[in-house]
């Protein structure tokens, strides 16, 4: 990431656009303080020191968030939502490539409470590890995985999908894309949705705008998935009401 960032600021273009990973922006801002900036999915902007602020961004760096507090008590109901209903839930996440994972664990924390849920963390940096933090899940009685957004997570998705089925532990995850894997459910935000809205920031700034100007933007729109083939293979019941509210059913 660290050669790939130096090459292109070489180039000297009109302005870089970094994707979803943190560790890519933080890259690029090691390496230009002058030329424009725009992420497309970052977690906590502010506590990263990406911008100033969301309104006031005050530099060359501006973007898309990809999180909404509700999204926590989202996921941990969503896993309270199944028959047997989770309990104690493991948040899965490297802390080497999830810098934002102090807000997201707080925000857990805060919401676990009054779903009547428990909440350890689960740090992991190879597939043994997640297999280790499964296994040892799967022992204790109604238990459930929920995965957070991390880049990591993300490249060893199958991994996790697979001892999930292996020891038959329920997940939520952060994309759909876990889901169309056999992942048992998730909700979050649309990523291409992101990359289209910082598609008219690149254009604003390319016709004479400045990043600092621009307000860092959160998500106006999330999808719930759910996979009742997995579900059944797992030995969970989903309630119909988390059905009814789902974006996407795969049967």
């Amino acid at each position: 990431m660290e050669r790939y960032a130096a090459e292109l600021v070489a180039l000297s273009p009109d302005l870089l656009l970094a994707g979803s990973s943190s560790i890519a922006v933080n890259a690029l801002r090691r390496r230009t303080a002058t030329i424009p900036i725009v992420f497309a999915n970052a977690t906590d902007p502010v506590g990263q020191g990406f911008v100033s602020s969301l309104g006031h961004p005050g530099g060359n760096v501006t973007g898309f968030s990809n999180y909404d507090p509700v999204m926590v008590s989202k996921w941990l109901g969503m896993l309270t939502q199944l028959a047997p209903p989770v309990a104690t839930v493991a948040a899965l996440y490297n802390p080497a490539t999830t810098p934002y994972a102090p807000l997201l664990l707080h925000a857990i924390e805060e919401a676990a409470p009054s779903l009547a849920v428990v909440v350890r963390e689960a740090m992991v940096k190879d597939d043994a590890e997640i297999e280790i933090v499964i296994a040892g899940l799967a022992r204790e009685d109604r238990s459930g995985l929920l995965v957070l957004p991390d880049i990591f997570n993300n490249a060893h998705r199958d991994t996790i999908i697979a001892l999930t089925a292996r020891y038959r532990l329920p997940a939520i995850y952060p994309f759909q894309f876990f889901v169309a894997a056999d992942g048992l459910m998730s909700y979050g935000i649309e990523i291409a949705e992101t990359f289209r809205r910082a598609a008219a920031y690149v254009d604003r700034i390319l016709k004479g705008e400045k990043p600092a100007d621009l307000p860092v933007q959160t998500p106006v729109s999330f999808k719930t998935a759910v996979n009742l083939r997995t579900a059944k293979a797992l030995g969970f019941t989903i309630s119909p009401t988390l059905l009814v509210a789902a974006d996407e059913v795969i049967e």
